[in-house]
Formats: C-alpha cells, sequence, structure tokens
C-alpha cells in the first residue's frame, strides 16, 4: 500500500483566517471591504452559504459589529473582519460585547496608522488598542499569528476561546502575514477541536442570565430557544437589569476578570524556540517572527547563541514566560516590532529590568529584516 501523502495546498494568510473560521463553526459573518483585510469577507462571501451561513456587507464597522454581535446573541458562531480604522469604529461595541458577554472574534489585519495612514503596508500598532480600545476596565483576549498556518489554527482557537469563556476575542495579524501565501496541510475536520458555548438546561423560568458559577462563565441561552433575558449595556445584576448597588456591581465586575483568570493556562500561548541553551532572547509576534528566526540561524553560525519567545497570546499578557526565561539565566532581551515599542514597555514591566533590554522599532510599513535584528543583537 502506497504511503499516505499530505495533503498539501497553496493558501494565503487570510484565505487560512476564512477556511479556520468555517473549520471552528462560524455561521454568520458581517463586514465592510478593507485593505489589506477584505479577501476575508470576500472569501466568506462565497464559504459560508455553502455550508448554510449566512454573509452580510454591512454599510460600514459600526454595523458590521453590531450585526455580529446580534447573530451570536441568537446562537450562531459570528465573526467579523477589518483593520486600523475599522477596528477604530467597533471599540463601542466591542465594549457593549464585553459587559454583555456575547462571543464574538474580531480579525483585525494591522496596518500602518493613525487614521488612513499606510494602507497597503504593514505595522503592529494595534497591540495596545486591542487591549485599551474601549473605554472602562474590562477582560479582552488577543491572539495574533505569525505564519499561514497560524492563521489558520489561531482563527480556530479565537473562535472555541470566545465560546467558553463568553467573551469577545481579537486576532492580529498584520499585513504580511495576511497577503504571504505559503503550502500547509491542514488537518481533517474531525481533528478539530471546536468548542460549543455552554447552554442551559434547567427551565427557562430558572434561567438566570449572569449568575456566577465554578468557571465564572454562566450557561449562555440563545433568543428565540424559550428563554427571555434582559441585555444592557449597563452595569446590570445577575438577571441582566441595571443596578446602581455596590455589591452588585462589584460582584459582576470580579466575575468578568475571574473567568479570565481561571481560564488564565489555557488561554496564554507561548512557543519557546532553541531557547535551551541560548543567552540572549528575542521576543516577537506577527510577522517578525519570520525574520527572527533567521536572524538566529545566522547569529548562531557565528557562535551567538540566541533564542526565541514567540507570543501567540498578547492579552492576557503571557508573564509566567518571562519568569521561565529570567530563571533560565538569560543575559539580554531583544524585542524588535512594528511599532514604537507597545510589547517592549511590557516586557520592561514584567521582567523589572532584571536583565538588559533593547528594542528595535519599525514605523516606516516595511518588515523587520534578519540583518537589522542581527545587527541589534551584536550590540549586546
Amino acid at each position: 500500500m502506497p504511503p499516505k501523502k499530505n495533503n498539501f495546498i497553496l493558501m494565503q494568510g487570510n484565505e487560512a483566517v476564512s477556511q479556520g473560521a468555517i473549520d471552528a463553526g462560524v455561521r454568520f459573518f458581517a463586514g465592510y471591504p478593507i485593505t489589506p483585510a477584505t479577501e476575508i469577507a470576500e472569501i466568506l462571501s462565497n464559504k459560508l452559504p455553502e455550508v448554510g451561513g449566512k454573509f452580510i456587507q454591512m454599510e460600514d464597522e459600526i454595523g458590521s459589529i453590531a450585526a455580529v454581535i446580534g447573530a451570536s446573541i441568537g446562537g450562531i458562531k459570528s465573526m467579523t473582519a477589518t483593520s486600523g480604522p475599522g477596528f477604530s469604529l467597533m471599540q463601542e461595541n466591542i465594549g457593549f460585547a464585553c459587559i454583555t458577554e456575547v462571543p464574538i472574534v474580531v480579525v483585525n489585519v494591522m496596518r500602518g496608522g493613525p487614521s488612513t495612514g499606510l494602507p497597503t503596508s504593514p505595522s503592529q500598532g494595534d497591540v495596545m488598542q486591542a487591549r485599551w480600545g474601549t473605554h472602562g476596565d474590562h477582560p479582552i483576549i488577543v491572539l495574533s499569528a505569525s505564519s499561514v498556518i497560524d492563521a489558520y489554527f489561531n482563527t480556530i482557537k479565537a473562535v472555541n476561546l470566545s465560546e467558553k469563556f463568553r467573551n469577545p476575542v481579537i486576532l492580529l495579524l498584520d499585513e504580511v502575514v495576511a497577503h504571504m501565501r505559503a503550502r500547509v496541510s491542514l488537518p481533517p475536520k474531525d481533528e478539530i477541536e471546536v468548542i460549543e458555548r455552554i447552554k442551559p438546561t434547567m427551565p427557562p423560568e430558572w434561567y438566570i442570565p449572569y449568575e456566577n458559577t465554578l468557571t465564572g462563565v454562566p450557561p449562555m441561552a440563545s433568543f428565540g430557544d424559550g428563554y427571555r433575558y434582559h441585555i444592557t449595556g449597563l452595569i446590570h445584576d445577575e438577571r441582566g437589569f441595571p443596578t446602581s448597588k455596590p455589591d452588585e456591581i462589584k460582584r459582576g465586575f470580579l466575575r468578568l476578570f475571574e473567568k479570565i483568570e481561571k481560564g488564565f493556562r489555557e488561554i496564554c500561548e507561548v512557543r519557546y524556540y532553541k531557547m535551551d541553551d541560548a543567552d540572549y532572547c528575542i521576543v516577537a509576534y506577527g510577522s517578525v517572527v519570520l525574520s527572527a528566526k533567521s536572524a538566529i540561524e545566522i547569529l548562531r553560525e557565528e557562535g551567538i547563541k540566541v533564542g526565541l519567545l514567540e507570543l501567540v497570546t498578547l492579552w492576557p499578557f503571557p508573564r509566567f514566560a518571562f519568569d521561565k526565561i529570567l530563571n533560565a539565566g538569560i543575559k539580554g532581551i531583544f524585542v524588535p516590532e512594528m511599532n514604537m515599542g507597545q510589547v517592549y514597555r511590557e516586557v520592561v514591566r514584567v521582567t523589572e529590568r532584571k536583565v538588559p533590554i533593547k528594542k528595535l522599532n519599525k514605523i516606516i510599513g516595511e518588515l523587520i529584516t534578519p540583518m537589522e535584528i542581527i545587527k541589534e543583537i551584536k550590540k549586546f
């Protein structure tokens, strides 16, 4: 019997996001065309109807995320995709999804900014906006992708986390990852873990939509299933009605954060590359990971032991990974980013500068190259 051949296909990053969404069970997409994320909407406009899903092109990004929230409340896994200017327009409704605990996925393919910025060029300038873009104190989950296959699997992960924790999840790509093409092999559909939101099992009259459970995640009834409950962007009690009682406000807020804290280890993912004997550590995410790996190979040929800490989860910030590399005796940390140092500041915060930390920032709409990384590493 001949050996089984891998089913390799040529796939673009945005195409991988689209396929990952389909395989994770997304059946509703509302969006508005915007470079460099438009291919996601274009592909899903064709693919969703083939699997019984719905695609709607909205009048703008505000309408897009409002429609996505509504579809999720109706029980459908829902997603939208955008870039910088559209992501800004979505912030108020992202806050609404946070306080009402509606699971949605927002893919932000980052481009140069602010404002219209550099529409066709890569950037990583939205990292802090993804965490703090909407007003108020709130938990959020933010993932990144550094390759085409990453875009596929991390889209699935984003959908699963949103459903499990009843929380918006943001997936950050940059223009390079979104538009690069690579030969990938996707797993069989029956090997993909797909997580569904917890549904209520009690009679409708017993249902408490925002009750505190052991995990902090209450069951979510779908509108139309016979469970009638109140949803509001106001601070609410466990039954969903607005409240100004201090004890109810505090209890509700603490639960929002505690459900993410309890799932911290499941949510947070990092990858270590050649860190076992590394003297220096590059911290990178997104397409910069590709340049970092190339730089590491060249540096090691020259006898300089460098490794990589790749951040798959950006928020909540994976502090434990830095404790690990510091305990291993690392001599220095280097953070290259296509922004002015947004993750660099977090690295400084969590490491308390126990070792030297250097950064490389590039904001001209061009990818950070391996040689630029090599040049700076040699300055340690």
